[in-house]
C-alpha cells in the first residue's frame, strides 16, 4: 500500500524535460510510482491544475544556529526549500575546544557580528552542548524538518587549535597538522567539506579580521588536499574580490584550491550589473582557468533582486564601505554630531564612490533610497518617499537630506536602497550568464543578516517571474536550476528530481499564484529579537522524505528532515 498519492499533477521533474500530467505515489519516504496509480493508498489528493516538482535545494545558507530553535528553517521551507547547505563562509558553531569554554562565547559574538545573527537568540536558542563537529551534527539529527548538509568552517578549526592566536597568528607545523586532522575528523563525521573566507568585510565580535583571513595560501592548499581524500566533499571559499572583481592572486588561489582537492569550489555571490559589463567575464575567468587546471570554480548568483534595508544606527552594509566603519561605530550622539559636519559627509561620499569601495559603490546613490519606518514627529509622512524628491523640496543634496531625516529619529530610520541594476540590460545579461556551465542559482544567506535582508524567498519569486513576469526562462528550466543543478553540484544521492526511487522531497504549487510576499519585520526569535520574514504565495504543500511538512504556508509540526552526511548522502563530484 502506498502512503500517499498525488493525482493529476503537472509534474516538472527537475531534468529540464517537458512537463506531463500524471500521478505520483509515495511509500516509505521514496517516490514509488510515477504514472497512473492503481494501487491503494492511505491518503490521496487531487492536484489538477497544480505543479509538482522536486524540493528546492538552497546552496548557500547559514541555518547552523537557527535550526535549533526553528526546525522548519523558516521561511525557506515555506518557499519550497527541502535541502539547505550550511556552514558557509568559514563560519561554523563547531568544533569547540573543551579546554576553552570561552570559545563558545567568542563564536557567538563573531556570528552575531559577521553574519548578523541575534546574540540573544544565539545564547538562548542553541544548547551549545557539543565539542566535536560530529557531536554538533548529532545534536541536530532527528529534530529538523528540512534536510541539511554542513561544511566545516576554517575559523572554528583554527580557533580550536590556536586559541586567541588564531586571529593574527600563523600555525606552527604541529598546529597546522592538528588543524588538518580536525578537518579530516569533521569529514569522517559527515561534513560536506571545507569553507573559508579571506574577505576584508569579515570581522569578529572584537572588530578584528576573522581567523581564516590570516591563513596563508599554503595552509589553504593543505586544507584543500585533505578535502580531496574524502568521498562526497566540496570547498566553499570567499575572497575580497567576490564582491566586485577578482585579483590575479585571488583567481590563482581559487583555482589552486579546487585543483588540489579535485573537487568543485563554489563562491558567493556573482553580482550582475549591465553598468559594469566587465565584471561577469572577469569573475568567470576563474572558472575557465580552473577547468584547464583540473579544478572547477562555480559562481553562485541570485535570480532576484533581494531587498535589503539599511540604517545609520545599526551595523549594516554601509559599515563595510571603506572609511565608514569608524564613523558609524561611534556612540549615537557622537555619530549624529559627526554626520552633521559637511566635511565629514563629503569625505564619506568620496570614499563610497571610490574604486576601493568596489561593489559597495552601489550604495552611494543616496537619492535612490526610500524612507521606511520613522520614529519622530519631524519625519511624519516621509515613509515610502524617495530621498531625492525630499531633497529637491528642501533644496539640499540627497545625502544631507538622508542624514537629517535619520538624525531626527536618533538614527533609527529604516532605509531601503532602490537597486540600480533593475534595468532591461541587466536582466538580459543575467539570463545570458545563467546559461554558463559554472554559474548556479543561489546565495540566499538564509539564516543570516536576519533583520537586514530576506533572501530565502528567491525560489518562489523567481518562479513567479518566470511564469508571469519577465519570462527569462521557461518553467521546466527554472525548476531544474533550483533543484537538479544544485543537487548535481553537491553530489546529492537520489535527490533533486521527481524520479522513481528518489527521496520524496516534493513541492506542490499553483502556477497561477506562485510568488513571495513583501518582506516584513517580525519578532519571533528567542529573546523577542527581530527578523525579516516573507510569506509564500501559491505553495500548496511541501513533502520532505515523503512526509508532509508544510500545508498552505503552515508547518505541520513534522520533523522528517535528515542531516545529510558526506559519503553516505553525497557522492564525489570529481573535477578530474
Amino acid at each position: 500500500m502506498l502512503d500517499h498519492v498525488i493525482r493529476g499533477a503537472t509534474v516538472v521533474d527537475g531534468t529540464g524535460g517537458p512537463a506531463r500530467v500524471t500521478d505520483v505515489g509515495i511509500r516509505d519516504g521514496l517516490i514509488a510510482v510515477i504514472g497512473q496509480v492503481t494501487e491503494e493508498s492511505r491518503t490521496f489528493e487531487d492536484a489538477t491544475g497544480l505543479v509538482l516538482c522536486p524540493g528546492f535545494v538552497d546552496p548557500h545558507t547559514h541555518y547552523d544556529a537557527q535550526l535549533f530553535w526553528d526546525p522548519y528553517a523558516t521561511p525557506s521551507l515555506n518557499h519550497g526549500v527541502t535541502t539547505v547547505a550550511a556552514g558557509n563562509c568559514g563560519f561554523t558553531l563547531a568544533p569547540l575546544n573543551p579546554a576553552r569554554p570561552e570559545d563558545a562565547d567568542y563564536t557567538r559574538r563573531m556570528m552575531s557580528k559577521v553574519e548578523g545573527m541575534s546574540l540573544v537568540a544565539l545564547e538562548e536558542g542553541a544548547p551549545w552542548s557539543w565539542h566535536s563537529f560530529g557531536e554538533y551534527l548529532d545534536a541536530l539529527e532527528g529534530r529538523i524538518a528540512v534536510n541539511a548538509g554542513f561544511m566545516v568552517g576554517h575559523c572554528a578549526l583554527r580557533r580550536h587549535v590556536m586559541g586567541a592566536d588564531a586571529v593574527g597568528g600563523q600555525p606552527s607545523e604541529e598546529q597546522l597538522a592538528e588543524i588538518v586532522r580536525l578537518l579530516h575528523e569533521a569529514m569522517d563525521a559527515g561534513a560536506w567539506g571545507f569553507s573559508t573566507t579571506q574577505s576584508t568585510t569579515h570581522s569578529d565580535g572584537d572588530g578584528r579580521p576573522v581567523a581564516s583571513r590570516h591563513a596563508s595560501p599554503a595552509e589553504l592548499i593543505a586544507m584543500s588536499k585533505a578535502v580531496g581524500e574524502h568521498e562526497g566533499t566540496q570547498i566553499e571559499a570567499i575572497v575580497a574580490g567576490c564582491l566586485d572583481q577578482f585579483s590575479d592572486a585571488e583567481i590563482d588561489l581559487l583555482v589552486d584550491m579546487s585543483a588540489a582537492a579535485g573537487r568543485p569550489l563554489n563562491w558567493n555571490v556573482l553580482t550582475i550589473d549591465a553598468q559594469v559589463p566587465e565584471r561577469v567575464p572577469r569573475q568567470l575567468h576563474a572558472s575557465e582557468r580552473a577547468r584547464k587546471a583540473g579544478g572547477r570554480v562555480v559562481a553562485l548568483t541570485m535570480p532576484i533582486l533581494t531587498p535589503m534595508n539599511m540604517s545609520l544606527g545599526t551595523f549594516c552594509a554601509l559599515n563595510l564601505i571603506p572609511g565608514w566603519g569608524p564613523v558609524l561605530g561611534l556612540p549615537v550622539p557622537e555619530r549624529i554630531e559627526k554626520l552633521a559636519d559637511p566635511d565629514v559627509r563629503a569625505e564619506l561620499l568620496r570614499r563610497a564612490q571610490s574604486k576601493e569601495a568596489g561593489v559597495f559603490r552601489r550604495l552611494a546613490d543616496f537619492g535612490r533610497y526610500v524612507i521606511g519606518d520613522t520614529y519622530s514627529p519631524e519625519n511624519e509622512g516621509l515613509t515610502g518617499r524617495v530621498v531625492r524628491d525630499i531633497a529637491e523640496e528642501r533644496g539640499q543634496d540627497p545625502f544631507a537630506t538622508l542624514v537629517e531625516i535619520c538624525s531626527n529619529d536618533q538614527l533609527r530610520t529604516v532605509l531601503w536602497p532602490m537597486p540600480r541594476d533593475n534595468d532591461p540590460a541587466s536582466w538580459a545579461l543575467r539570463a545570458e550568464t545563467w546559461r554558463h556551465e559554472d554559474v548556479l542559482l543561489g546565495g540566499s544567506d538564509a539564516g543570516a543578516h536576519l533583520d537586514r535582508m530576506c533572501g530565502a524567498p528567491y525560489t518562489t519569486r523567481f518562479l513567479g517571474d518566470c511564469l508571469r513576469g519577465r519570462g527569462l526562462v521557461g518553467l521546466e528550466q527554472a525548476v531544474r536550476m533550483l533543484t537538479d543543478d544544485p543537487a548535481q553540484l553537491f553530489g546529492l544521492r537520489r535527490r533533486g528530481r521527481v524520479e522513481e526511487g528518489f527521496h520524496a522531497d516534493l513541492v506542490l504549487f499553483d502556477p497561477e499564484r506562485i510568488d513571495a510576499g513583501k518582506a516584513t519585520l517580525v519578532h519571533d526569535l528567542p529573546g523577542d529579537s527581530p527578523r525579516l520574514d516573507s510569506k509564500a504565495i501559491g505553495i500548496k504543500a511541501v513533502w520532505v522524505n515523503g512526509v508532509e511538512s508544510l500545508r498552505d504556508d503552515v508547518p505541520t509540526g513534522a520533523v522528517p528532515g535528515r542531516v545529510l552526511r558526506s559519503g553516505t548522502d553525497t557522492r564525489t563530484v570529481s573535477t578530474k
